[in-house]
Order: C-alpha cells, then structure tokens, then sequence
C-alpha cells in the first residue's frame, strides 16, 4: 500500500512546530537563567561592582581635558565591558557545572544549538544590563555625552559577538580545574576581531565622523559576529558532549 503523500500545507504545519518548539526550549533556557539570577544575584552583582571599580580608577587616574577624554572613551568602555563580560561568562558556566545543571540539559531531548543560543542570550541579557549601568555613570564622571543610537548599536553588535565565542569557549574551559584562568587566555586572542572594530567603530561616533568612515567598521562587525556565532553553532554540540 503507498504511503500517503504529504501536502505542502502538513510540511510547513510541521516545520512551523517545529520552529515553535525549538524557540519554547531556547526560551526557558533564558528564562532558567534569569529566575537563577533573580534568586542568588550573584553573576551581575560581581559583573557591575567589577565594571564600577574599573570605570572609578580610570576617572582617577587620568586627568583630561574634555578633547582627550572623548579620545580615551571608547578604549576604557570596551576594556570594562571585555573584563566584566570573562566574568560574567566564567560564573554563568560554573554555576551550571556545580549544580549539575549542564548534566541535567544534556539529557533533555533537545538539540544541542537550542542549549547554545539560550545560554547566549542569557549572558548577552546580563552583559547588556550592566553595559546600561555603566554608560550613564561613564557619562557623568567623564561628562561625556554616551547616548548616541550608533554607539548603542555597536556595543549590541560588539557584545553579541564576544558573548556568542565567549559562551563556547567557557563551555570548554568550565571542565577544567583552571577554568578562572583558562577562559581569559582562550578568549581574549580570539576575540580581538570584534573587539577592534567596536572600538574603532565607539571612537569613530564619539568623534562624530562621517557615517562613510564608520561603516567598514560596522560591516566588519558584523561579519566577524555572523562567522563566529556560525562556527560556535555547528561545534557547540561536539564540545559539551566531551
């Protein structure tokens, strides 16, 4: 007897599930996190009193007139926001390490790229908190006018390229016994191009360039972020099953 033919309205009902299922599962990955994080607060609490202690000895040990301090801005921004952001992505793996949280995901009947882009979210979430707590501080102590759109749009494009490399190498390095030490080693060489061009890209808006200079920065931006969060996607599963 033939198998009955599937129509083209039964695929795209399936897919649609399907697609639906798998943002249900990315969705209560981020929402695990933020619940964990609304219980203990731990992870942004050291992410922004690490972030504040920065942003307080850069103000104290400079003294700058208004022109070199807008020169310096991007540069102090993206020191913070790289260092707070290792923190952030050591203590988001180490918890699920410690309380057997990862174990307990790899189990699910899940795919493994749900698990992956619902801890990046998590930890773009917590990064983009704490990067909204800084700049308005930033803003005063330096009297630098930080609420431009295009700035915004490049610590979002920046941070999502370092959280999107970041979450993957500090899935691999949260099976170490050195994993504090480990992850910034791994991390920060790697990085470095999407941390270039954000800075660049920062300093370029904060100098009000032409939008013509700006843009190669950007594009570069974002093709680094689509590369690394493609690469970090198809190995993800390879390294958390070791």
């Amino acid at each position: 007897m033939a198998k009955p033919v599937e129509s083209d309205s039964q695929i795209s009902k399936t897919r649609g599930s399907s697609l639906r299922g798998y943002l249900r599962v990315i969705g209560a990955i981020v929402w695990k996190d933020i619940a964990a994080e609304l219980r203990n607060r731990q992870m942004i609490s050291a992410m922004l009193v690490f972030a504040l202690l920065v942003v307080l000895i850069f103000n104290f040990a400079f003294e700058l007139d208004i022109g070199t301090r807008e020169t310096v801005t991007s540069g102090v921004l993206w020191v913070t926001f790289a260092f707070a952001g290792t923190l952030g992505l050591n203590r988001s793996m180490a918890m699920e390490k410690d309380r057997d949280c990862q174990d307990g995901l790899l189990l699910a009947p899940i795919d493994r790229s749900a698990l992956y882009f619902g801890k990046v979210i998590g930890n773009l979430l917590f990064m983009l908190i704490v990067e909204a707590i800084i700049l308005p501080l930033y803003s005063v102590l330096y009297n630098v006018n930080l609420f431009l759109p295009g700035l915004a749009l490049v610590i979002v494009l920046g941070s999502w390229g370092y959280v999107a490399v970041g979450t993957l190498l500090a899935t691999m390095a949260v099976q170490t016994r050195m994993r504090d030490v480990l992850l910034p080693i791994l991390l920060f060489p790697v990085v470095l191009p999407v941390l270039i061009p954000a800075l660049k890209a920062s300093n370029a808006f904060l100098q009000a360039f032409e939008v013509g200079d700006i843009m190669p920065w950007i594009n570069i931006l974002i093709v680094y972020d689509l590369i690394f969060t493609a690469i970090a996607f198809l190995v993800f599963e390879y390294v958390v099953e070791e």
